[in-house]
């Protein structure tokens, strides 16, 4: 292969001869370096286009992570709402089972110091090796819940010991004893005496209890006004009827308080010491009775309530 190389300036030509196999070996040495260059470039821009994509990607993900976290602590916060709701609840009927405490403990004359409910409850004990047995505490709201239970059957059972000691408070009620006034003394006892203004030996039915004009006369038992008014020789009059058959009467009062048909307790003021009858002063006639029949009162104005 034959080259004419031509001056500019000087016009003079020069020719040079190449081998045809030389020429294609340079012209492939060409190319191969060419491609080397291409595939370095296309190395060089890859990478940085790839991690434009993982950033992408990433900051994708993390938002994603933070929603997940802003909906887990909504959530969070809606359970503890929840459980101080429920503990608050709790507070309030332990503060209702301690008020009932202490009035059973009233009802029942317990010794205040001994069922003082204010204080927590003593417990303790030897701590145990468990093994190899790991203890897993249970859920709090499961706890809770049976914090809750023990709550309900210790008020069902808070509820029925108030009403046994309601029933035996009111049967201890029922019992005749004490002396109808609430400042005085017995003046004339019952049974055989001289009457103070026949004076004649007759049988007194009663007790007489002098005490101050005006002042209260009281029943000795809880029970039913039966009658209220005047009957002769007695004077104002009240008759409470009681359970197992025994009446009570209080006789010469200066007024009455009571109806027929009035409830009254023991301690109630049912009349006003009087000398209304017949009476040689202000005192209170009192007698009992035992299905109809007049008994001596004796025993019962000596009696401590509720003991036999």
């Amino acid at each position: 292969m034959h080259i004419i190389l031509l001056s500019r300036h000087h016009g003079a030509a020069r020719s040079l001869s190449l081998d045809l196999r030389w020429l294609l070996l340079a012209v492939m040495l060409l190319l191969a370096v060419a491609l080397a260059g291409g595939v370095a470039v296309g190395a060089w821009w890859a990478p940085a286009t790839v991690a434009v994509r993982d950033d992408a990607q990433l900051n994708q993900v993390l938002d994603q992570q933070r929603a997940e976290v802003g909906e887990v602590r909504r959530d969070a916060q809606r359970q503890l709402d929840a459980f101080a709701v429920h503990v608050a609840e709790l507070q309030a009927r332990l503060i209702r089972l301690d008020a009932l405490g202490a009035r059973l403990t009233e009802l029942a004359d317990l010794d205040s110091s001994e069922f003082d409910f204010s204080l927590n409850v003593g417990q303790g004990g030897a701590e145990d090796a468990l093994g190899d047995a790991a203890y897993a505490p249970p859920p709090f709201m499961d706890a809770l819940d049976q914090l809750s239970l023990r709550l309900d059957s210790r008020e069902q059972q808070l509820e029925v010991l108030e009403q046994l000691i309601g029933e035996r408070q009111l049967s201890e009620a029922e019992y005749l004893s004490g002396m109808p006034v609430r400042h005085g003394y017995m003046s004339s006892p019952f049974g055989r005496r001289v009457h103070p203004l026949t004076g004649r030996n007759t049988l007194h039915k009663g007790a007489d209890f002098a005490a101050k004009p005006g002042s209260d006369v009281v029943a000795v038992a809880a029970g039913v006004v039966s009658f209220s008014g005047d009957r002769t020789g007695y004077g104002h009059v009240v008759e409470i009827s009681h359970a197992d058959g025994y009446t009570t009467l209080y006789a010469h009062n200066q007024s009455n308080v009571v109806q027929i048909g009035d409830l009254v307790q023991r301690g109630q003021t049912i009349a006003r010491v009087g000398r209304s009858g017949r009476a040689t002063g202000y005192h209170v006639h009192f007698e009992v009775s035992k299905n109809g029949r007049v008994v001596n009162p004796a025993s019962y104005i000596a009696r401590v309530a509720g003991v036999e």
